[in-house]
């Protein structure tokens, strides 16, 4: 196990391989990793073929312009799973509303033929789930990974048990 330096700087914890995939801003390292849950307006699974395709590649442009990055992601017919990093500066509800917000707004101009968005047209519920990810990172990547195979076993089993 590595010891810590007896003078500790910023510098030093990262260079002692105490944090592998750090990052920095001007005047900070940072490695905030989050895993965030949110669903469609009533849980409609409407997250289907070409619009599945199409919503994936919106959501990482939209992360990218609030110079956060999704790790690993998965769209499942009635909700997304995202692992996240997000610098300091940006709290996580920030980032998740903007997210949330100008995908609902792409969503209604390029498959409803919206010019905007009018009041009372939304595409996701209101909330979402958030977790800190720290050691347990491997773990929450292949939960999001298998998750369509977990709620597809999920599926096969309710179809047995009686009303």
């Amino acid at each position: 196990m590595l010891k810590p330096p007896k003078t500790w700087t910023a510098q030093s914890h990262v260079e002692g391989g105490f944090m592998e995939n750090v990052q920095s801003l001007s005047h900070t390292k940072w490695e905030c990793k989050y895993h965030v849950v949110w669903i469609p307006k009533c849980r409609r699974k409407v997250l289907y073929g070409k619009l599945r395709q199409h919503l994936g590649e919106v959501l990482h442009d939209l992360a990218r312009q609030k110079e956060s990055r999704i790790l690993e992601g998965h769209l499942q017919p009635d909700h997304v799973h995202m692992l996240i990093s997000i610098p300091p500066k940006y709290a996580v509800s920030q980032l998740v509303g903007y997210i949330k917000g100008k995908s609902a707004i792409h969503m209604a101009r390029t498959y409803l033929g919206k010019k905007q968005n009018f009041q009372g047209m939304h595409f996701w519920a209101r909330g979402y789930f958030v977790s800190t990810v720290g050691a347990d990172e491997k773990v929450i990547r292949e939960y999001i990974r298998h998750q369509a195979e977990e709620d597809k076993r999920l599926d096969q089993l309710t179809l047995f048990q009686d009303d």
